[in-house]
């Protein structure tokens, strides 16, 4: 009697529970860019002093970002193999759109101090939100297809497990955050604090704290143990593991808002300093930008970097495949 044997299988990823996701991207980029072509043709809100509500891609431009983003999202639907190339350009995508939304930052610090401004405006915010809505749904749409199909663990695309000791290069992270809010601060040395409205009520009371906290406190909670435990001077909370999303919604809101603000302020100031365009107010030189801002961007992506070693540590394992 002759066994036959099965030939052999291949093995596929295990389906993915992020399908809708390219889809989700291009009813995105219809819905938003038929908005902004709307805007332009028949005129636009008011956006109070700052006079817009995005920025570096602004009028047409911002509907071919769209455009660009929907192209995408349907070529990340159709995929049916491992595209590279697709990912990369989709990552590239949501850097413009993050770009593009960058005075986010100011709504967000204004509504944590409870005091928005006034240059904050409704139609401002929302329409920056959509466009950082965009740019999530674009970020998911490429993650998704990169742990499809990069071979591994076809939902949570992980090469290490969960846990371990924090890495050095979290800690160094870290320590940059923490020197980038310290660089800020010393830059604020040269002209003096004697303008700055620390005196002008609640709000700027708590301005000042919160960013003691997001640029000390907060990158170092994410590299020591009282990051993970609560330490034994917390009084109810002492012994018991610290919420993960207490660390990395703020670490991770702040990071990107930081990298993708002062990013843009350096390309601009680096332009005015090239050209010779820069027009100082008498009493903040252009040391103090260059200082200033690049303190603010270092300590974004020491933040950034340091929140992403916290989530692969403290993340649950997998149920698929344990890590």
């Amino acid at each position: 009697m002759t066994l036959t044997m099965p030939p052999p299988t291949t093995a596929r990823p295990a389906p993915s529970r992020s399908g809708w996701l390219p889809y989700a991207v291009l009813a995105w980029a219809v819905g938003y860019g038929a908005l902004r072509a709307a805007w332009l043709l028949a005129g636009a809100p008011s956006f109070g002093p700052l006079g817009k509500d995005l920025v570096v891609v602004t009028g047409w431009w911002s509907v071919a970002m769209c455009a660009a983003a929907g192209v995408a999202g349907a070529a990340l639907a159709r995929a049916r193999v491992w595209r590279p190339a697709l990912v990369g350009a989709a990552w590239a995508i949501c850097a413009v759109v993050l770009a593009a939304c960058a005075l986010l930052l100011l709504d967000i610090v204004g509504f944590l101090i409870l005091d928005p401004g006034q240059s904050f405006t409704l139609a401002g915010f929302l329409s920056r939100a959509g466009a950082l809505a965009g740019a999530l749904l674009l970020h998911g749409a490429a993650l998704a297809h990169f742990r499809h199909f990069r071979g591994d663990c076809g939902q949570c695309g992980r090469v290490r497990g969960s846990g371990g000791p924090v890495p050095r290069w979290a800690r160094v992270a870290a320590w940059a955050a923490v020197a980038g809010c310290l660089v800020r601060l010393a830059a604020q040395v040269a002209p003096g604090f004697g303008d700055l409205p620390l005196a002008e009520g609640r709000s700027m009371l708590m301005f000042e704290g919160g960013f003691l906290l997001a640029g000390v406190l907060l990158p170092l909670a994410l590299v020591y143990g009282w990051g993970t435990i609560w330490p034994g001077w917390v009084p109810l909370l002492a012994g018991r593991r610290v919420p993960r999303l207490v660390l990395l919604v703020p670490a991770t809101v702040f990071a990107i808002g930081l990298v993708g603000y002062f990013g843009v302020g350096l390309a601009e100031l680096a332009v005015e300093t090239v050209t010779g365009t820069f027009e100082s107010d008498g009493r903040y030189p252009l040391g103090f930008f260059w200082a200033a801002e690049l303190g603010y961007w270092v300590w974004g992506w020491g933040l950034g970097v340091a929140a992403v070693s916290h989530h692969r540590r403290t993340r649950r394992p997998c149920p698929h495949c344990g890590r």
